[in-house]
């Protein structure tokens, strides 16, 4: 009797290996065929190996989840893997296709591999077309031309534990050596985001960049006052610690 097989693409790693390990106690049958960290990788292993389902992140480098879905050819179950906000969980739901939210839980990995089961059992159906429309409908509404689509969450660690971090609740970004410490209201993560990268993703409005090593969030700054030697330091409304304002960064408190 043949094995289901199933693939994994998601660019964090330690969530692949999460995945791998549950899948295996939940469903022992399943076999994991490959995993990818990229969506073209994604893309051409998929073809190559034809699995029965596969599990796609919606953000990773190169090609989207939702892209990847979309090419491929063969019949093939989509479980996306998603860290969006209440909007895109809601335009999931509304198209009914199945989905992992970020941090994925056990309970909610369990249902899915319940549900999976049951469609792997059925009868296979002629959906490429449905399904083909419905990518493109979840596409269009989560690349919506009136959300500029800047980043709302990050994946952060700390201590052993990878968490999912509301942007609104940073107070600030700080380069660490190798990683980025981002600080909030209940102490500090790791993310290997650049601070050159964030400046990019992040909403320009709400975030400043003060330094070349920090990013402030401007509704956290309480006041703005001068060094002895002449430079900006800013105040924070909820920590004692100042954050210092590069001389390249000045002129975005000239008015304050």
């Amino acid at each position: 009797m043949r094995h289901p097989e199933a693939f994994i693409a998601d660019d964090e790693k330690q969530l692949r290996i999460y995945l791998k390990s549950k899948l295996s106690d939940l469903w022992p049958e399943l076999v994991i065929a490959g995993e990818a960290e990229n969506g073209h990788e994604a893309l051409a292993l998929i073809e190559s190996r034809r699995p029965d389902v596969a599990f796609l992140d919606i953000k990773m480098p190169g090609l989207s989840g939702l892209e990847v879905a979309k090419r491929l050819t063969d019949d093939c179950i989509v479980v996306f893997i998603t860290a969006y906000d209440e909007f895109a969980i809601e335009a999931f739901e509304n198209e009914a296709i199945d989905y992992l939210l970020k941090p994925v839980t056990d309970e909610r990995l369990a249902k899915t591999v319940a549900r999976l089961k049951k469609q792997l059992a059925a009868t296979p159906s002629s959906s490429s077309g449905q399904l083909s429309a419905t990518l493109e409908r979840l596409i269009a509404n989560l690349n919506n031309p009136d959300d500029p689509g800047y980043l709302k969450w990050i994946k952060a660690r700390r201590g052993q534990q990878v968490q999912l971090v509301a942007v609104d609740d940073v107070h600030y970004f700080r380069a660490e050596d190798k990683y980025t410490m981002v600080k909030t209201g209940d102490g500090e993560h790791l993310i290997k985001m650049s601070v050159r990268q964030l400046a990019d993703e992040l909403d320009p409005d709400q975030f400043w960049r003060i330094h070349r090593s920090t990013i402030v969030n401007v509704s956290c700054v309480a006041g703005v006052h001068r060094s002895f030697s002449g430079g900006l330091l800013i105040k924070l409304k909820d920590f004692p610690e100042s954050l210092t304002v590069s001389r390249s960064y000045a002129y975005l408190f000239k008015q304050m």
